[in-house]
């Protein structure tokens, strides 16, 4: 059993086959998929989304390409979103320096929020990063000393000093279809040092297809390349990692109910 732990299943690049697609994802072996937001308009789609399959779970968040683009969102809003029963994580939020497509300043102030409404709620954090790495470790860790929070940096490809911190404070590192790429040598790296106990595996599904399926279309059923990749990495067989990680999934994301589960 496998958990693809942050996906996009409501992109209109599902929309002829969302149906299939899922059923594909339970033939391989995907017991558990999170369909992630990314705009607070687009929540009550991805909350309907997620409430017509059990194994199906959403989380509320403004990613901070779509701060400047989203109405105003408080706290309290996140926090009252994340009251329904599907509703399991926080984000995706946090910074993007690379596109920029928000301003730094509300990139800021937008995770500090969605920082804050985890803390209330303790529901994990779902960290988006990317050309950030020291204005994200000194975020996370100043925030840290504010009240816990928990959190995981999701599709992780930056540095192993921010690896490191995360770790330092809790977090969880995701691992994407990235770790298989060609020229992905130093993440490869990153991970073999990543202790397995903090390790979740996602798809980030319609992007970034692992080899062999790089190019096309990435849905959560290829999730199963990924896996095998950080198996040879870790030196385990592919039930080890896919045992471990969805048991890592279950202790962060605990509003979540396992599919074993009476």
């Amino acid at each position: 059993m496998l958990v693809d732990s942050h996906c996009h299943l409501d992109f209109d690049t599902f929309d002829n086959d969302r149906t299939e697609t899922i059923q594909r994802a339970k033939k391989a072996g995907i017991e558990t998929i999170v369909t992630i937001c990314t705009r607070v308009s687009r929540f009550q789609d991805i909350l309907e989304l997620a409430y017509t399959d059990e194994k199906i779970w959403c989380s509320v968040g403004i990613h901070p390409h779509q701060v400047e683009e989203e109405p105003e969102t408080t706290v309290e809003d996140l926090i009252y979103h994340s009251t329904d029963p599907k509703v399991i994580g926080i984000g995706e939020t946090g910074l993007d320096f690379y596109y920029e497509n928000s301003s730094r300043e509300s990139q800021h102030r937008s995770f500090r929020k969605h920082i804050e409404a985890s803390r209330e709620t303790q529901l994990p954090l779902i960290v988006h990063t990317r050309d950030a790495d020291e204005d994200m470790a000194n975020i996370l860790e100043e925030e840290m000393g504010k009240g816990t929070f928990p959190g995981v940096l999701h599709c992780f490809s930056s540095g192993a000093e921010l690896a490191q911190r995360a770790l330092n404070i809790g977090f969880y590192i995701s691992l994407s279809g990235i770790v298989t790429f060609k020229n992905a040598n130093s993440l490869r790296d990153i991970v073999r040092n990543v202790p397995i106990d903090r390790i979740l595996v996602e798809t980030d599904a319609p992007f970034l297809a692992p080899i062999p399926n790089r190019g096309k279309r990435n849905e959560p059923s290829f999730i199963t390349h990924t896996a095998a990749k950080i198996a040879e990495l870790k030196n385990l067989n592919f039930d080890e990692i896919s045992m471990t990680s969805t048991k890592n999934f279950f202790r962060l994301f605990n509003k979540a109910k396992h599919p074993e589960a009476k």
